[in-house]
């Protein structure tokens, strides 16, 4: 499966140079089934106030909706992104979906958020959907799990994903320039434990007072090597074959094989 993975622009908008930039980049990977975007691709980082504002939530709420319809407009067999919905406590949910042929498909929601400046991720956002489920996607072809962000922190997490068959598992990111090992560390050994594809995209760069965010998309392979470069400046789309044939050979591998007792 030709897959692209990306670093996007902090503060992106559908209607703008850089989405038009992104088109063409997109445009000209011939023959792409799958794009990872960064978590919460559109719109400012609302999470860098300490203070939940429902205005500004209905805001981002509003650009992701307009983001969807742009991510539709690709006309790709395959889009994982992620974007706010409300929640019935009053605050967002950071949902991660897929577009499978343009018909939106709910993934996952983001269940563990830090609390410190510039990610107020607590005050901001909760979970209104719990779980962590794999879903079938392509017509039974492809089999996905989704860790948003913080979420690859915790490899269990993505043991159990492979445990559960996936063959991918996608992690969209906003990820700032303190945390790069951090979060590349995390995703080889979400790879390692559960012997899935990581794929990995990110925000980079930094308006007002947002995270300064670095990039580095990443594509670990199922037995955690690196799949190239990462992205960076000059390269911000890089696409890589995942071959799900290397998933049922590598789970059958240590450490994948080991049971609990």
């Amino acid at each position: 499966m030709k897959t692209a993975f990306v670093q996007w622009p902090e503060n992106l908008h559908p209607i703008s140079p850089e989405w038009s930039a992104i088109e063409k980049q997109v445009a000209a990977s011939e023959g792409l089934q799958l794009l990872v975007t960064s978590e919460l691709p559109f719109g400012p980082w609302i999470a860098s106030n300490a203070t939940f504002d429902p205005v500004t939530a209905q805001q981002s709420v509003d650009v992701h909706e307009a983001g969807v319809k742009a991510l539709k407009n690709l006309k790709l067999p395959l889009v994982i992104s992620s974007r706010p919905v409300w929640a019935a406590d009053g605050r967002l949910a950071n949902e991660a979906f897929a577009l499978d042929n343009g018909v939106y498909v709910s993934l996952h929601q983001k269940h563990y958020f830090p609390e410190e400046p510039r990610f107020h991720e607590q005050t901001w956002f909760g979970t209104a959907k719990p779980g962590f489920n794999v879903t079938t996607l392509c017509g039974g072809r492809l089999k996905v799990g989704v860790l948003l962000c913080t979420d690859v922190m915790f490899t269990e997490r993505a043991r159990l994903y492979g445990r559960d068959g996936a063959d991918l598992i996608v992690v969209p990111r906003a990820s700032s320039v303190n945390s790069v090992e951090t979060f590349f560390v995390a995703g080889r050994m979400a790879a390692i434990s559960s012997g899935c594809y990581v794929v990995s995209s990110n925000k980079v760069g930094k308006v007002g007072e947002s995270p300064n965010f670095c990039g580095f998309g990443y594509a670990i392979a199922p037995d955690g090597s690196v799949m190239g470069p990462m992205t960076d400046t000059d390269s911000p789309l890089k696409v890589v074959e995942l071959d799900f044939e290397a998933v049922r050979r590598q789970q059958k591998e240590y450490p994948c094989y080991v049971h609990e007792l």
